[in-house]
């Protein structure tokens, strides 16, 4: 009888581990193959030339010289998918975005940085690059998420169109809204999502005592990208179900394909419908609304969808028109102190780097209203 107690219980430790267990899988060896044909010269081209794939070591950056630490206007800072954590208890606005450092402000006008927070020693992310890092307060802990590429591991290898690198979003943890940040799960090939998933911009979003994060699974893996969540444990640490797919990027009609507006990528032709960049956010009459990214037919284009129920769960309805599409995009919404809500978004002027800038916003109503650029 003892016997079969155990077994019981085994069996049953196995099915809640089982999430757990997945996101330790060893990784696949796929060999690269075809891709989609490279870029007309002069075309526009967005990310540049990706080095080739799936062969040796990581691509790990050169290091670069330690930039040093200044107080600049916020018109001097280059920076894509900016973000900002406005903290209470000293006042003082938070700037992060890709590349993972951190500028700080009492002002919103004047920054000073950039600092170094990141220490990823002992995983696979040592030594890469971070896309679209945000920071997030859950109780007294500080928590970063942040997309790393591994271009030495593929996932997949799609004919004629693209060799899927390991891209993944995953949480660090500090105790200190300044870091450290080092990962929440510290084995070496950990990642949150599935690992056969190309995975990029998550951010944490919270509905009824469960944390989600909110994610893109690439349109460069699936054609037409899509915005997924998955629902996490209590201490952030592993996914409790697998993902669920909100919505398409082609159902927004702003949303253009991209050989469609002659818009090539790392280099090559492919086709496809991006999703870029979700932010979730509530209006002041309790509207559940997100911000997510795209291209348009003004390159870059930032755009706004709403949920009919309330809950992340949808359905979700896109806007017709795109909510900024100047080549701006991967916006956030936050509250200064003094109560106001804004809107700070990375725009470029033609090839030129992107830039943060600040909007006004009215939120007052069930639907997001753009106000004007925001000088503080």
């Amino acid at each position: 009888m003892k016997k079969i107690i155990f077994l019981v219980v085994l069996l049953i430790a196995c099915a809640l581990n089982q999430v757990c267990i997945a996101q330790t899988e060893v990784k696949k060896k796929v060999q690269p193959g075809e891709q989609a044909p490279p870029a007309t010269s002069g075309q526009n081209n967005f990310g540049g030339m990706r080095p080739p794939t799936g062969s040796g070591a990581p691509a790990i950056r050169p290091p670069r010289p330690e930039p040093k630490i200044a107080t600049v206007s916020l018109d001097e800072i280059s920076m894509s998918d900016p973000f900002v954590f406005p903290d209470e208890k000293s006042h003082t606005y938070y700037l992060t975005g890709t590349g993972g450092r951190l500028y700080k402000s009492t002002d919103l006008k004047m920054w000073t940085g950039p600092y170094r927070i990141i220490d990823l020693n002992g995983t696979w992310m040592d030594g890469l690059f971070v896309a679209a890092a945000e920071i997030h307060q859950f109780g007294n802990k500080y928590y970063l998420a942040g997309t790393w590429s591994d271009h030495s591991n593929l996932i997949e290898n799609v004919p004629r169109r693209y060799n899927v690198p390991t891209n993944q979003t995953q949480l660090l943890v500090s105790d200190v809204i300044e870091g450290p940040y080092k990962p929440l799960v510290q084995e070496h090939d950990f990642c949150l999502g599935p690992q056969d998933w190309d995975i990029i911009d998550g951010t944490l979003y919270q509905e009824n005592d469960t944390t989600y994060m909110v994610f893109v699974h690439e349109w460069t893996q699936l054609i037409d990208g899509t915005m997924d969540f998955m629902p996490l444990s209590k201490d952030l640490t592993h996914r409790t179900a697998e993902p669920t797919t909100i919505f398409r990027a082609s159902e927004a009609a702003w949303s253009k394909e991209m050989n469609s507006i002659g818009e090539a990528t790392f280099g090559l032709k492919m086709p496809g419908w991006v999703t870029d960049g979700p932010q979730m956010f509530r209006t002041k009459s309790g509207k559940l609304g997100m911000l997510w990214s795209s291209w348009g037919e003004h390159r870059y284009a930032q755009g706004v969808c709403y949920s009919t129920s309330g809950s992340i769960k949808g359905p979700w309805i896109q806007e017709k028109e795109a909510f900024k599409g100047d080549n701006s995009g991967h916006g956030m919404l936050f509250t200064t102190f003094e109560g106001k809500r804004l809107f700070i978004v990375h725009h470029a002027e033609e090839k030129g780097p992107r830039k943060p800038q600040l909007y006004e916003v009215d939120d007052s109503g069930d639907k997001l209203i753009l106000g004007q650029r925001y000088n503080p």
